[in-house]
């Protein structure tokens, strides 16, 4: 069921829970959002909006075998993927977000991605990338720098909303970390 205007508005300022493996279980690559959308604070799924590119890119991309939907995102620590976001609280728009919250989320970032030791963290969002960690000169794709113990891949944002990058562009710079993150160009099994 659709979320209504009400639930929608009831759900600014909410937290989505982290996607994340147990403890001790491998974790490939580990997105990070900007933050999750009114739609994603209704339903409790991130990049649930209809029109979120995140879902289709990462099957498509071969990350997955099937195209899982936002509901299902549970299943992605089997995969060795999992999802945070750089804020965690739920806004209608990502220019609703202070510089500072950015920045305190890449400390918050760096401290979990110390924990769960992902081979990848994939950043999906240049400009929040470059406001979170003073990097304005960052580019999409794999960076030199490594982010504690990852490394880095920066993505464009897969919100529908992100005219200059079409599914089958996001899909390619998705099947690109794919190929990094596995050492293969196989499918996912």
């Amino acid at each position: 069921m659709r979320p209504t205007k009400e639930d929608l508005e009831a759900a600014r300022d909410r937290v989505i829970p982290d996607v994340l493996p147990p403890p001790g279980e491998p974790l490939r690559v580990l997105f990070c959002g900007i933050n999750p959308g009114l739609y994603s604070g209704a339903t409790g799924h991130h990049f649930a909006r209809p029109g979120n590119r995140f879902w289709p890119a990462l099957h498509r991309s071969g990350f997955t075998e099937r195209r899982l939907s936002p509901d299902e995102q549970d299943l992605l620590p089997s995969y060795g993927l999992g999802i945070t976001n750089l804020a965690h609280r739920t806004t209608a728009r990502a220019d609703e977000l202070t510089a500072e919250e950015l920045r305190e989320g890449g400390r918050r970032l760096r401290a979990l991605v110390e924990r769960h030791r992902p081979t990848y963290l994939a950043v999906a969002g240049v400009t929040a990338y470059r406001t979170a960690f003073g990097r304005p000169r960052t580019r999409i794709g794999p960076q030199e720098e490594t982010f504690g113990p990852a490394r880095l891949w920066v993505l464009p944002n897969p919100s529908g909303l992100n005219a200059s990058w079409s599914l089958d562009r996001l899909t390619g710079e998705f099947a690109r970390l794919r190929q990094a993150a596995t050492g293969c160009s196989s499918t996912a099994t």
